[in-house]
């Protein structure tokens, strides 16, 4: 009961401060955005003893800003919960995440430079490394400090963070769940008329699970080139991975080596019809190469903290929260969107493929022969319409279906009764979600 009263007495400051702030200093404005969602084979190909499923998830924000002559704050509350999880007439959170999203302040030295620090969100360029994951409606912040440069063509930022579960007296060991324990990276950016070119290097530090209070740290560098010149855009990553692993091998340290690299296109016609090509490769690891020199190096890529859900298909099967440290990935994608005015309307193929050799376990238990399966693992269609009511309101619905191949019901570890990976089950998703963003200052 506490937790509500501090909660309920916070948001109750925060509205009643804004009749003596003016309009030019302070910014109030909130979102409501309830989904519902139905399930059967998100993630993984659907098997036969999966039910579908069906729920509503709603995300509430409460957007809080100041700005003064040479500093800045920003505060976000939010709640996500799935609509029914807490009983009625509730004394607790049940199971509903309340909790503060962003908490930081900016202070500019100049008109270019400033410094800011707090609980942020780190979004860059397609977010492919660095992004708020705004699909998840709990969203991804960072509780970072960031140095800034910014002139009229030339961005540079560089950042760190240092996390810790609690405020120790003796070591520094870290066990919080997908986290990590400390994080830099220096982001570079130059505008050149149509064209726009990052650099971005990104250092991860996460706890070895060979010893108390050590860390190991995987490096990324890599670039983000966009040309666009209407009604044509172009856009390429290449990222290269290096470092130690968190995890080693019969006792030895076992390093990293794995890149990233993709190309998309696309051409609008008339500014309505926009037809869009793209390739994406996402290195991975071998399960036909069984020797130490090659086992004792991670080949798969990590993505870390991208928006992973905008690429490689919107049913989630790759790098949101699966398919790390596996065989990698190949897809290529062709999008076609009409957009109007108010609606629009998306239609998404992609072409998957494994990046690396996926073991024929059938074939080694038969012949005791390393032989790979065939590499493609299917095909999936994303269509999505989104339409724009009048005063802050918009309606987003999709439908995604997922046609599998045996060689991904293996490597989703999927299978029926023979041992096979399964293919024969109706795999799909659909969703229809409305955003309201009132502001309420005005």
């Amino acid at each position: 009961m506490k937790k509500i009263f501090k909660k309920a007495a916070f948001v109750s400051l925060i509205l009643a401060s804004s009749s003596s702030i003016s309009n030019a200093q302070m910014t109030l404005t909130g979102e409501l955005r309830p989904r519902f969602e139905y399930l059967h084979g998100y993630g993984s190909p659907s098997d036969t003893l999966k039910k579908s499923s069906q729920f509503i998830i709603q995300r509430t924000r409460l957007n809080f800003g100041y700005k003064a002559d040479n500093f800045k704050t920003g505060i976000v509350l939010q709640d996500v919960r799935v609509w029914g999880s807490q009983s009625q007439l509730n004394l607790g959170d049940g199971g509903a995440a309340f909790g503060m999203h962003e908490a930081w302040g900016e202070y500019s030295f100049n008109k270019k430079t400033s410094m800011k620090m707090g609980r942020q969100e780190l979004s860059y360029d397609d977010e492919r490394m660095l992004g708020g994951g705004n699909w998840n409606q709990q969203g991804r912040s960072h509780d970072a400090f960031v140095l800034k440069y910014n002139d009229s063509t030339f961005t540079a930022n560089a950042g760190l963070a240092y996390n810790q579960n609690t405020a120790y007296t003796v070591g520094t060991a870290y066990s919080v769940l997908k986290s990590y324990k400390e994080m830099q990276y220096l982001w570079l950016n130059k505008q050149m008329k149509s064209l726009n070119v990052s650099l971005l290097v990104l250092n991860v530090g996460q706890q070895s699970l060979a010893a108390v209070n050590s860390t190991r740290y995987v490096t990324t560098i890599g670039t983000h080139t966009e040309y666009k010149a209407k009604p044509l855009y172009a856009g390429l990553n290449f990222y290269y991975q290096i470092g130690d692993d968190i995890a080693g091998l019969n006792g030895k340290i076992r390093t990293v080596n794995a890149m990233n690299f993709a190309f998309d296109a696309a051409y609008t016609v008339k500014e309505k019809i926009t037809i869009g090509l793209g390739y994406e490769y996402l290195s991975g690891q071998s399960g036909t190469d069984t020797t130490t020199a090659y086992k004792l190096v991670n080949h798969a890529f990590n993505p870390f903290f991208g928006t992973n859900h905008k690429f490689n298909g919107f049913m989630d099967y790759y790098y949101v929260g699966n398919h790390i440290n596996s065989c990698g990935l190949q897809d290529i994608s062709v999008k076609l969107k009409y957009k109007v005015e108010k609606w629009n309307l998306a239609l998404d193929f992609h072409q998957f493929m494994a990046a690396a050799d996926v073991l024929d376990s059938k074939e080694l238990v038969k012949s005791g022969q390393y032989k790979a399966m065939n590499s493609s693992f299917g095909s999936e269609f994303d269509l999505t319409f989104g339409y724009n009511l009048t005063g802050g309101v918009g309606i987003v619905a999709g439908y995604s279906h997922y046609l599998p191949t045996e060689t991904l019901g293996i490597v989703k570890n999927v299978k029926d009764w023979k041992g096979d990976g399964r293919v024969d089950q109706t795999s799909n998703w659909a969703y229809v979600m409305i955003t309201f963003k009132p502001n309420f200052l005005k």
